[in-house]
């Protein structure tokens, strides 16, 4: 149940972070209200989670995975471009998330 939490933390948070960029500034009602329920509603799901994962692993699931899909998000809905650093960086994240999960006795 805690991966459950978890996974809509990150779902949350992308949302959130999504609408961030719709709402130009918190300029416009609408997206700036998603924003706001979307980051409440994630840090809640987030402190779920934090009830039997430990801080570092959630925390690193969390912004590695938020990170990617974010990142997805800005090339797919916003028409952002991500160059060689940036995909590389982004590959260096998610590496560190999965030797955190995999082979860290943090993890278990």
């Amino acid at each position: 149940m805690q991966y459950l939490f978890l996974a809509l933390a990150i779902i949350l948070e992308v949302i959130g972070s999504s609408f961030m960029k719709a709402s130009e500034g918190f300029t416009k009602w609408l997206p700036a209200t998603i924003v706001i329920v979307a980051y409440i509603s994630c840090f809640y799901f987030l402190s779920l989670a934090l009830k039997s994962i430990p801080l570092g692993i959630a925390y690193a699931i969390w912004g590695g995975l938020g990170i990617v899909l974010t990142a997805i998000i800005s090339v797919v809905i916003f028409k952002q471009r991500l160059d060689m650093p940036a995909i590389i960086g982004i590959v260096f994240i998610v590496s560190g998330v999965v030797i955190m999960n995999f082979f860290s006795k943090t993890a278990h």
